[in-house]
């Protein structure tokens, strides 16, 4: 393969990924724990967009478990959210080969 194509090609990858960067900026994925209680909306780019809490879940001596739901959803929502850009990601680079690059 030439520099020229190689460079090329390499030019074309980073402005899909830039893309795809912004698309994943506003795309959101939602978890729950709690049966519904908890509710975190994370955004693809890695960030939390929102989380939501069931007013009855709001009992004092319950501080604890409410914590744990919505570490419990956070996590789950930015692991959902990753998986995606991940694969988003993987998509841009997919077939493009360098020398000595795995």
């Amino acid at each position: 393969m030439s520099l020229g194509k190689l460079m090329k090609q390499a030019a074309k990858m980073q402005q899909q990924m830039e893309q795809i960067q912004a698309q994943l900026a506003v795309r959101t994925v939602e978890a729950t724990s709690g049966g519904g209680a908890v509710k975190v909306t994370a955004k693809c780019d890695g960030s939390l967009a929102s989380i939501k809490i069931d007013p009855q879940a709001l009992n004092p001596s319950d501080a604890q478990i409410v914590e744990d739901m919505i570490l419990t959803a956070a996590n789950q929502a930015l692991n959902q959210a990753k998986e995606i850009s991940n694969a988003e990601m993987g998509k841009a680079t997919q077939g493009f080969n360098l020398p000595g690059m795995m």
